[in-house]
């Protein structure tokens, strides 16, 4: 009898020691998620919903990444973190000018990318994209985004210039994986260029 208790209990200490490590593992490959940079894939979407303010004028349109840095900052807030989240410009830009193309259409006017004297002209500027671990309630994380568009318009002598800024705070408990990231990011560029392109003096001057 006390023969089988001791080897009952040799082979509950091997799951316990068994279970230990599997945790052990766990964790350690979570802190590797936790720690590890993210890069982001631009895919904003315009609104289907712009006001039309052209009938068809060509605009020279330009569109620029004018931010520091690819890094958007990082999850944890750590200055010098491993944690880092990345928009690339070669991977932005392309998918930025695709949308700006589009949302000029929508308002009725034709994109071009040569430069007349006499045409209107249109730069959009992605000026700032920052992501920063925030402060929250208790045991809540929070993640602050900020985009800031600046688009300068320009007919004749005339000209205008608006700035747009798009901001979110998300609260949560365990840290947005790189998908969530992604949708997040996404969804704050799409609202930078929606405020952009629904400024009706932007569409007013290109159409004088």
């Amino acid at each position: 009898m006390t023969q089988r208790l001791n080897t009952k209990a040799r082979q509950q200490a091997a799951w316990q020691t068994v279970l230990s490590l599997l945790l052990m593992a766990l964790l350690l490959s979570m802190a590797g998620c936790a720690s590890s940079p993210q890069y982001i894939q631009a895919n904003p979407k315009v609104s289907d919903d712009l006001p039309e303010s052209g009938s068809g004028q060509p605009v020279t349109l330009t569109v620029i990444d004018g931010r520091d840095s690819d890094v958007l900052g990082s999850r944890s807030g750590a200055v010098m973190g491993t944690d880092t989240i990345t928009l690339p410009t070669a991977d932005v830009l392309p998918e930025l000018e695709s949308q700006a193309e589009y949302a000029l259409r929508q308002m009725g006017f034709t994109p071009a990318d040569d430069r007349d004297a006499q045409r209107p002209r249109l730069t959009l500027t992605l000026k700032r994209l920052d992501y920063a671990h925030g402060n929250s309630q208790p045991l809540l994380g929070e993640a602050e985004l900020e985009a800031v568009f600046e688009a300068e318009a320009q007919n004749g002598s005339e000209s205008y210039v608006g700035r747009y800024t798009s901001r979110r705070n998300q609260s949560y408990a365990l840290r947005p994986n790189q998908e969530d990231n992604t949708q997040m990011i996404n969804e704050l560029l799409s609202d930078g260029l929606d405020r952009a392109f629904g400024d009706p003096a932007m569409g007013q001057l290109l159409a004088r």
